[in-house]
């Protein structure tokens, strides 16, 4: 989809973008000298150089070219040609501002494998994995996720980010990310009862009692709010697709993996209590 985009060229709107497909340039290599294109010569030569310029840095692999001169609510044109390095991401910490507060567990899944990582276990394997990957896709990650990491590890990520919250925005499902799945009918099972709030109970009480159980709830909620954003991705991409001349290209809803972890309702039930929920 990225090389049917015109958005990324300065001067061109939505409309202007859909005239040009409207009358047959659908892509980069269908703007040339023998189409009837209704635009100065001058624009014309302007727009080429941009669209060289494009190929170049499609050709290296640069994305950020592109997320830098897309709006966030358009970021989802990145997915079809970079599925296959794709990083779905989610964090949990022990607060919302860095100062202070630690990353308790990061969940990372690429479409295939699930990968987790602990606070004092093996949370810098991290930095190595996400480096793997050209776009990451987060849920409100352009405001939490990505900041809390970059300060956390002094890295800079600077991978093509796709941050559901915008693009879900701009076709009306806003809130939190359990809001979101729930107007999309997606259910969590035993999971809806799981809150960030509640998974830092979860991880004090890891800490104070080392109980695996609890652990493993606290890996089960994160590992689940990484897999959905496939689902949501995928979900997003298919709306945003069908507006276009190329909805053919829409995806099947993907087959959420077995989460290697289950919620321990014993562990959940017991700190509510212990915190009077």
């Amino acid at each position: 989809m990225i090389k049917n985009t015109f958005l990324h060229i300065p001067g061109i709107g939505p409309k202007t973008e859909q005239r040009l497909w409207n009358s047959g340039i659908h892509s980069w290599d269908d703007f040339t000298a023998d189409r009837m294109v209704h635009l100065p010569q001058s624009r014309i030569d302007a727009i080429n150089t941009v669209l060289e310029e494009s190929r170049h840095h499609i050709k290296s692999g640069n994305l950020s070219y592109f997320s830098d001169r897309l709006a966030a609510n358009q970021h989802w044109r990145f997915f079809p040609e970079f599925r296959g390095s794709t990083a779905y991401l989610d964090i949990e910490t022990t607060g919302l501002e860095p100062w202070g507060c630690e990353i308790t567990t990061i969940a990372l899944y690429n479409g295939k494998s699930i990968f987790y990582y602990v606070n004092g276990q093996n949370l810098g394997d991290f930095v190595t994995e996400i480096n793997k990957y050209s776009v990451i896709v987060t849920y409100n990650g352009k405001s939490f996720d990505v900041p809390f990491i970059e300060d956390y590890f002094g890295i800079t990520l600077d991978h093509a980010h796709i941050d559901l919250r915008y693009i879900l925005a701009s076709l009306g499902y806003r809130g939190g990310l359990k809001s979101c799945e729930i107007q999309l009918g997606m259910d969590r099972g035993n999971l809806a009862e799981v809150d960030g709030y509640f998974a830092v109970l979860l991880w004090y009480d890891y800490t104070k009692k080392r109980n695996q159980k609890t652990l493993e709830t606290l890996l089960a909620y994160n590992i689940q709010d990484t897999v959905n954003l496939e689902t949501l991705m995928v979900m997003a991409y298919n709306m945003k697709v069908n507006d276009t001349p190329f909805h053919q290209s829409q995806f099947p809803e993907p087959v959420l993996p077995q989460i290697p972890f289950n919620v321990d309702m014993e562990t959940v039930n017991r700190i509510k209590r212990e915190h009077w929920f």
